[in-house]
Formats: structure tokens, sequence, C-alpha cells
């Protein structure tokens, strides 16, 4: 009998046919070919540059600085596509595994490729590249988009400008982050409303319960190190004087807020990779 016999995450002999490289083609393949994944890339791209473009309107109104601010205009070109982007990538990340389990598709997959952590692996780097190429484009596009408007008002500043070119990419690679830790929390929860319910929580509702509790250190540390922070720092410039980070006064530099995202996506991945392998699908 030629039938080869496998076990549950073991990649069988006629597996070893099958190369990283054509899985994640694959993968790309399923992500880029469902309505919902391309709607909510989609709507990364949208909601980033329309509200870059409506601070950017209006920013005659507010206070302006007196001189060209590399902070300022990175909060303003970027606060629409961290903010909403981050979500949106979490859902997306969410759906790519847990939208299989609930179509029931998730069995052909992993027929086709038997090793679990070879199909994880293979979405979390589809899902991160994905995003975070989407996220650059929307980032670059919406500093292309808004540059006449602050130079205008003196107050234009180019991709060459210390810092600037770095945030941008850190920003993108953010919502690549935050994909990835949805991809996590679908893999385990295997729920899309689940999934979905968790992201939320996570990025959003935790930063704004820790808010409200009463002030202490450890409240004030535990803040500063939660998801939606981490995007924060990521889309700063760096204080060579600050250091690393600096719990007590409230700082956490890019550098800091890159190791913050890559923990929280980490360890849901690696969580997720752990009930993928153990338990049936």
């Amino acid at each position: 009998m030629n039938t080869a016999v496998t076990s549950r995450g073991t990649a069988t002999l006629g597996d070893k046919r099958i190369s990283f490289a054509g899985v994640l083609r694959s993968e790309f393949i399923k992500l880029t070919s469902l309505r919902a994944n391309m709607g909510l890339l989609l709507a990364i791209m949208v909601s980033g540059m329309v509200v870059n473009l409506a601070l950017a309107l209006t920013m005659g109104d507010a206070g302006l600085p007196s001189e060209p601010s590399i902070p300022f205009m990175l909060d303003q070109v970027t606060v629409g596509t961290v903010l909403f982007g981050q979500l949106l990538a979490g859902v997306l990340g969410v759906i790519v595994m847990a939208g299989e389990y609930s179509s029931g598709t998730v069995h052909s997959t992993l027929v086709a490729v038997p090793s679990r952590v070879t199909v994880l692996a293979a979405k979390a780097v589809v899902v991160f590249v994905t995003v975070t190429a989407v996220g650059l484009v929307t980032l670059v596009g919406s500093w292309a988009a808004s540059y006449p408007m602050y130079a205008a008002f003196g107050l234009g500043i180019g991709l060459a400008a210390p810092g600037v070119a770095l945030a941008l990419l850190s920003g993108a690679s953010y919502l690549g982050f935050s994909a990835v830790l949805g991809l996590g929390i679908g893999t385990l929860l295997r729920s899309v409303a689940a999934g979905v319910a968790t992201v939320i929580s996570v990025i959003l509702l935790l930063p704004l319960v820790l808010s409200v509790l009463p002030v202490s250190p450890l409240i004030r540390e535990l803040h500063l190190l939660t998801m939606s922070k981490a995007g924060d720092a990521m889309v700063s410039v760096a204080d060579p004087s600050a250091g690393l980070m600096n719990l007590a006064d409230g700082y956490l530099s890019p550098t800091a807020g890159w190791l913050v995202a890559v923990a929280w996506s980490g360890v849901f991945l690696v969580v997720g990779a752990i009930r993928l392998v153990r338990k049936d699908a």
C-alpha cells in the first residue's frame, strides 16, 4: 500500500514535494481571492487617507507649530492609518484562519499541507507582508497628498528628514503585526466573532480600561506596554537622550515599540500554533 501514514502536525513523505514557497503562493491566492479580505485591505487605505486629508484641510483652524515639526507632521499623517488600520488588520488576521474553520475549508488546507506549523507560518508571512505593503502605500500616499498643504503653511517636511521614512515604514509594519496578532487569535479561538471581539479588546479596550483605573506605577507601566501604545511609539522619532524606554515618564522609544509589538503578536501566534498542532480541526 502506497498511502503515507500521518500524525497530526507531522509532514508526510509526499509533503516534502510541497515547498514553502508553494504554500506561500497558495496562501496569497486565498487571501486575495476573497472579497471580504480585499475589502478590509481597501478599508485600511481609504480610512487612512481620508482622515489624513481631513486633518490637512482643517489644520489652519487648529494650533499650528511656528516652524516645521517632524512629530506634528507624523502625528497628522499616521493617526488615521494606525488608529483604524490596526483594528482592520487585526480583523483580517482573524478571518484568514478562523474563516477557514467557519467554512470548513481548513480540512482541505491541512490535507494539502499536513504540517500544520508550515500552514500557519505561511499564513503569518503572507498576512504580515501584504498588510505591511498596503500600510506603507497608505502612509506614503497620505504624506504625498498632504505635503503641498503643509508646505503652504511653511511646514512641509520631506521623506529625507531624520526619522520620517523609518517612522512610516514602522507604522506600516505595526499594521502587519496587528494582522499577525489577529491570525494568532483566530487560530486559538477558531471563531470569527470571538476572534474579532478579542482583537478589539486587546487593541482598543485594554488601553482604555487601564487608563481609567486608579493611577499606580504598575498600571502606568502596563498601559505603556499595550499593543496600541507600541504602535504610537513606532511612528514617532526616537529621543536619543531618553534611552530605550522610561516607564516612569511614560516614554517608549520606536525600538521598544517594535519589541512590544513583536511580543504581543508572537505570543498569540505561538499559543495559536500550539492549539493548532494539538487539537483536531
